[in-house]
């Protein structure tokens, strides 16, 4: 059987960092893009690799079932990649309703439509089909918020404080009763705060870069002091493709950087670098405004990595401050070109 993937979500900001790695790391294996191209998606995110023979895109949306069991119909995929969600936290306070479609109803249309294609049955494999698998990527926000110690866990109880976390939660139980009630072959993965190169614009990091080259105010949330596990993007998607060949069904998998900032220093630091390479005429320090806090804001994130360090043998190549300098190269290409 030919080995054909099916990567939802694509033209977002992890897909399409993930699609060029996997490519270029499963040179037998084609992909097939579905992407909605909601405001964070965008196709020019994947021009590197838009004529290559073993990728094709397609336009639609993971809440259309008819669709989605006409790609499985055509393409007979032997595994999917699920990225596609709904996942900015300040647009979940307004419209929670498009994350309850895409993160859930869309989630359980993927699983149920791959499940009738590789299965006959609870615990009944097609044959040919036993080496499919689902694996559904998912978020550090379904753990909820740390105090000042401690570490998110596979074994922490789900505690989700906004809409789009609670979308999230929602769509990794699914994941999980499809293993257990079927015996179905997925694996998910929770990962920490991305960054990195093809990130949207209104996201924290770019933001940060943007407004500073701008000469414009940079926003941070409350007093700066909330703090998250950054993780560099490309490492998060060799960590993806592991879990994806090596995980082991059923099993959830942590995936972080081990890089806990707090905003003041991811704002004080790339302020810092631009200083230095672009200088302005003050330091962009002084364009630091501080913005009324967002409802249910998370304090802190942090994950314990090491049950994918340790049963397969993954880590972060890059920490915070060589990633970050490699992110504002690219979005001084971006944003100066």
């Amino acid at each position: 059987m030919n080995k054909i993937i099916l990567v939802t979500g694509g033209a977002g900001f992890i897909g399409a960092n993930f699609i060029p790695y996997f490519l270029e790391e499963n040179k037998d294996v084609k992909v097939v893009n579905l992407d909605k191209l909601t405001y964070a998606g965008d196709i020019t995110n994947l021009d590197e690799v838009a004529n290559h023979e073993n990728y094709t895109f397609i336009a639609g949306d993971i809440c259309d079932r008819n669709l989605i069991e006409e790609l499985f119909e055509t393409y007979e995929f032997t595994g999917v990649i699920h990225f596609a969600a709904e996942s900015h936290v300040d647009n979940s306070i307004k419209n929670p309703g498009a994350f309850i479609d895409t993160n859930i109803t869309g989630t359980f249309n993927l699983l149920d439509v791959a499940k009738n294609n590789w299965m006959n049955g609870p615990n009944k494999i097609k044959d040919g089909f036993e080496a499919c698998r689902f694996h559904h990527i998912s978020t550090d926000e379904v753990y909820g918020t740390l105090g000042k110690s401690g570490l998110f866990t596979e074994q922490t109880p789900y505690a989700p404080n906004s809409p789009y976390s609670a979308s999230k939660a929602s769509s990794d139980f699914i994941v999980r009763s499809y293993f257990h009630t079927y015996g179905m072959n997925v694996v998910t993965t929770n990962c920490s705060n991305n960054y990195g190169p093809k990130q949207h614009n209104e996201k924290l990091i770019p933001t940060i870069i943007r407004k500073a080259l701008a000469g414009e105010q940079i926003p941070i949330y409350g007093d700066g002091k909330n703090i998250r596990d950054w993780l560099y993007v490309l490492d998060h998607c060799k960590g993806i493709d592991l879990v994806y060949k090596k995980g082991k069904e059923g099993e959830t998998y942590n995936v972080g950087g081990r890089n806990e900032r707090d905003n003041l220093y991811i704002v004080n630091t790339i302020c810092e670098i631009l200083d230095g390479i672009k200088p302005a005429l003050k330091s962009y320090k002084e364009q630091i405004t501080f913005v009324t806090d967002r409802p249910g804001h998370d304090f802190r994130y942090a994950i314990d990595a090491s049950k994918i360090e340790k049963d397969l043998g993954w880590k972060a190549d890059e920490n915070f401050e060589t990633g970050i300098q490699k992110t504002i190269d690219w979005y001084l290409n971006k944003y100066l070109d």
